[in-house]
C-alpha cells in the first residue's frame, strides 16, 4: 500500500509539471461519477483540468473510487484528450487515453486490509459543453485494459476558477 501511495503522489506531483512542459496551465477542477462493468460498480471521484483555452488538447488527471461487487476499488489516472473543436457553445466529442494504478480490496476490509495493486492503460472518448457559468459538462465512455474496470461510463462537471 506504501508502495502504490508513493506512485499516485508522484503521478499526481507530475501532471502539473508535465502539462507546463507542454504549455498547458490549470484550467480548473471538478466532480465525476459514474458506472462500470467488471466489477459491478458505482464509481465517484475528482479531476484537474490541465488544458489551453485556445488548444484542443488537454490532460485530465483524475481520482476515482468504486463500490460495489463486494470490492473497493481506487483507480488514479493520467488521461489526455482531444477535442475536436474550440467552440465551446456546442456538444463537440473527444478521444483519449491514459494510463492508471489500481488498487483493489475487498468490501469487508476496503483498502485497509489485503489488497491487490496494478496498473492499466485505458481509451476514452465523450462529449462535452461549455455552460453559460463557463463550467463545462461532460459524458464519457472508457474502456481499460489490465487491472482496471473494463469499463466505464461517467459523467462530470469542470468547474473554472
Amino acid at each position: 500500500m506504501r508502495r502504490l501511495l508513493m506512485i499516485l503522489t508522484a503521478a499526481l506531483v507530475a501532471a502539473p509539471a508535465a502539462a507546463a512542459a507542454q504549455g498547458l496551465a490549470f484550467q480548473g477542477w471538478g466532480p465525476r461519477l459514474g458506472v462500470t462493468m467488471n466489477p459491478d460498480q458505482f464509481h465517484f471521484g475528482a479531476h484537474a483540468d490541465f488544458g489551453a483555452q485556445d488548444s484542443r488538447f488537454r490532460l485530465q488527471p483524475n481520482l476515482e473510487l468504486g463500490l460495489g461487487d463486494n470490492l473497493t476499488v481506487l483507480t488514479a489516472n493520467l488521461d489526455g484528450a482531444y477535442r475536436f473543436s474550440t467552440r465551446w457553445e456546442s456538444w463537440t466529442p473527444y478521444l483519449g487515453g491514459g494510463a492508471g494504478f489500481v488498487m483493489t480490496g475487498s468490501e469487508d476490509n476496503g483498502l485497509t486490509g489485503n489488497t491487490d495493486q496494478g496498473t492499466g492503460l485505458d481509451v476514452l472518448g465523450g462529449i462535452e459543453k461549455g455552460l453559460t457559468s463557463g463550467s463545462r459538462f461532460f459524458i464519457e465512455g472508457k474502456v481499460s485494459f489490465f487491472d482496471e474496470p473494463d469499463f466505464m461510463v461517467t459523467t462530470g462537471w469542470t468547474f473554472h476558477p
